[in-house]
């Protein structure tokens, strides 16, 4: 994604929360292009200037947070903030499992709301991300499974352990979620 200046990131910031904020009113299906302009107080030409549709806009959303954490594998001192700004841990893991404790741009309000759509983004990126990591997964991976099947079971350990994190009450901290993650995979 390339650089955005100050004035495109807060537009950005203003249509994503807008979006995040009608999502916890109603299902995605019946949220309107207008009612996220309204809500984000901009133009209509400004929100097809940043996005084609609003589901291009939910796709950038969770791209946006899968974005940062890859800045943070490829660039551990560097800047990379996106919408998420942190100082990133040494596992990638524990860092995903930070923004979402954090709840950073309301990203649990997407997660919680059934909205397949994300799901399927977040599952698509998540499995980047767990490619990219897959030699610290080795020992544990039988030569008789496929490398596809081997990332989409990791990426549904991890949906998986953050959906068991949500549903008792989000009481576990970022680094025990990790840790359980890993004893599970």
């Amino acid at each position: 994604m390339e650089k955005l200046d100050r004035r495109q990131r807060k537009t950005r910031e203003a249509i994503f929360s807008a979006l995040i904020e009608l999502l916890s009113q109603k299902d995605f299906g019946k949220i309107t292009v207008g009612e996220i302009i309204e809500k984000a107080d901009v133009g209509r030409a400004t929100f097809y200037a940043h996005f084609e549709t609003k589901e291009f806009l939910l796709k950038e959303l969770c791209e946006d947070l899968f974005c940062h954490v890859f800045d943070a594998l490829r660039e551990p001192e560097g800047e990379h903030h996106h919408l998420f700004q942190c100082d990133p841990p040494d596992s990638v893991f524990l860092h995903l499992f930070s923004h979402l404790m954090r709840n950073d741009n309301h990203i649990l309000k997407l997660l919680s709301c059934n909205h397949d759509l994300f799901l399927r983004y977040f599952t698509e990126q998540l499995k980047e991300i767990v490619q990219s990591q897959l030699p610290m997964f080795e020992n544990r991976k039988s030569e008789k499974l496929p490398e596809e099947f081997w990332i989409d079971h990791i990426a549904s350990v991890f949906i998986q352990t953050l959906r068991f994190w949500l549903e008792t009450g989000r009481k576990e901290s970022p680094e025990t979620l990790t840790e359980y993650f890993y004893l599970a995979v």
